[in-house]
């Protein structure tokens, strides 16, 4: 386990006073394996020693409770004048999700400024206590709610998931030059579904090979690593034993772990994060 330095707010808020890093995972588009990717990061920095959350930021299509295997509602504890909610806790991650508030079956129907309001009572109204990540598993594209992360606190970075091919490759960009645009770095871009591994220890590229790679190097991002198609990744989300947890031997378990070793490595480089001013968008 990595030695993380100690993180105090420039921001002058109150806002996740306790916890050392913020980072969102995050995608151009829809479909890339973000939440898997999200979750598993989550579970390796646990295996690693670190106190993680993870925030289901996807509000209208929160993917944690399956994924995580979680049926419960959080509970509600008086703190001072103010009463918050205690987080699931489940593989040691503390979590948080619209999914945990409302019934699995029932559509999340609300204008962006409603969901965005979601987002920000899950950081001022949920008993974090101390954590060294709290990772926003983030919704795909540009939008309310990644403009409200990005201007509500001060984000230690951004995590970009791609897959191989250029349709996806391009969505991948754009959210990382949004990111750019309101001054949060781009920690780096993970290739998932990279290649199938074949029986006989050939790999298939399935989707193409070497995108994510090459989006790093044109954009000049750090390439965390790539991670390979296996059903049991899929079954792991499903059954809500994330394959880190499930299948640790196995190459996908080990290939996530190197990621957040790799991820811990290029936060620790930085430093401490500067507060982030707020940034103001003209639409």
């Amino acid at each position: 386990m990595a030695e993380i330095p100690n993180f105090q707010s420039q921001s002058g808020e109150e806002i996740l006073p306790d916890v050392k890093y913020t980072i969102a995972i995050a995608s151009g588009k829809g479909g890339v394996g973000k939440s898997t990717v999200a979750v598993n990061l989550a579970a390796a920095l646990a295996k690693e020693g670190y106190k993680v959350g993870l925030i289901d930021a996807d509000i209208y299509g929160p993917s944690i409770p399956m994924m995580l295997g979680v049926n419960e509602r959080p509970k509600i504890v008086k703190i001072g004048d103010r009463n918050k909610l205690l987080p699931i806790v489940k593989y040691s991650l503390k979590l948080m999700s619209i999914g945990f508030l409302v019934d699995a079956n029932e559509a999340v129907v609300w204008r962006g400024p409603m969901a965005s309001s979601a987002l920000k009572q899950f950081m001022n109204d949920v008993a974090w206590d101390e954590l060294d990540f709290l990772l926003y598993d983030m919704p795909p594209g540009t939008g309310d709610i990644q403009l409200t992360l990005t201007q509500t606190i001060p984000l230690t970075g951004a995590v970009i998931v791609t897959t191989p091919q250029d349709i996806s490759l391009i969505d991948a960009r754009k959210g990382a030059k949004m990111f750019e645009k309101v001054n949060v770095p781009v920690l780096g871009i993970i290739e998932n579904m990279s290649y199938y591994n074949n029986p006989d220890g050939t790999k298939d590229y399935i989707f193409g090979k070497g995108g994510g790679d090459k989006l790093s190097k044109e954009m000049d991002i750090n390439f965390l690593g790539e991670i390979a198609i296996n059903t049991q990744i899929r079954l792991g989300g499903d059954e809500g034993n994330p394959i880190v947890l499930r299948n640790p031997d196995s190459v996908e378990a080990k290939q996530f772990t190197e990621i957040a070793k790799s991820l811990v490595s290029e936060v620790i480089s930085r430093g401490e994060r500067p507060g982030q001013p707020k940034i103001e968008i003209s639409l």
